[in-house]
């Protein structure tokens, strides 16, 4: 569990700093997102490599709107011998009033020592129309993740997020496949 929580910390510290000297162009976000109907479970279909979910083989987001407008966030990450591990955390959007990009912040110890810097870029790229299908990633291009909210993507649904990740700019050749369910250890 401290692995993961570190790796968070350094991830959001470095998404922190996105754009910091890159030259990367921005890539487009949606317009805007309806936290009430994104709300609920997303299963990753894929990502780029990252450290912090290095040993993760499936993962998943569960995100909760609250009074306040924040959203809970809790992502559980399955690992080869089929444990899971969470981190626990808030989103809040980056500029008020727009729900297209936003900051994530998780509980530990290191956004309670920095919390103006522990965060990270959560920017919406695609959403589809019934909220199935999703593309989130950094300004800097670095972190992608496709999501569905079913553990599988038939092969049109899987072609159309690829697309629209390449036209993001994304390099979309190291992405990493969410392990099939049949191929994990019975619990």
């Amino acid at each position: 569990m401290k692995r993961i929580l570190l790796g968070v910390c350094a991830a959001a510290m470095l998404a922190g700093c996105a754009n910091s000297g890159t030259g990367a162009v921005p890539p487009r976000t949606v317009d805007k997102v309806d936290l009430e109907r994104y709300q609920g479970t997303w299963y990753e279909q894929a990502r780029l490599p990252m450290f912090f979910q290095r040993n993760c083989k499936q993962s998943e987001a569960h995100y909760a709107l609250q009074a306040d407008g924040s959203i809970s966030v809790v992502n559980k990450c399955r690992d080869a011998e089929g444990k899971w591990q969470e981190a626990v955390g808030q989103a809040v959007p980056q500029v008020e009033g727009k729900t297209d990009k936003l900051w994530v912040s998780f509980d530990n110890w290191f956004s309670d020592l920095l919390p103006g810097v522990a965060k990270g870029d959560y920017w919406v790229l695609y959403l589809d129309d019934d909220y199935q299908h999703a593309l989130v990633g950094s300004p800097n291009h670095k972190y992608l993740w496709v999501l569905s909210r079913s553990t599988e993507l038939n092969p049109e649904q899987r072609a159309k997020l690829l697309e629209v990740a390449h036209d993001r700019g994304y390099d979309t050749e190291n992405l990493i496949w969410r392990t099939p369910d049949a191929e994990m250890p019975k619990q």
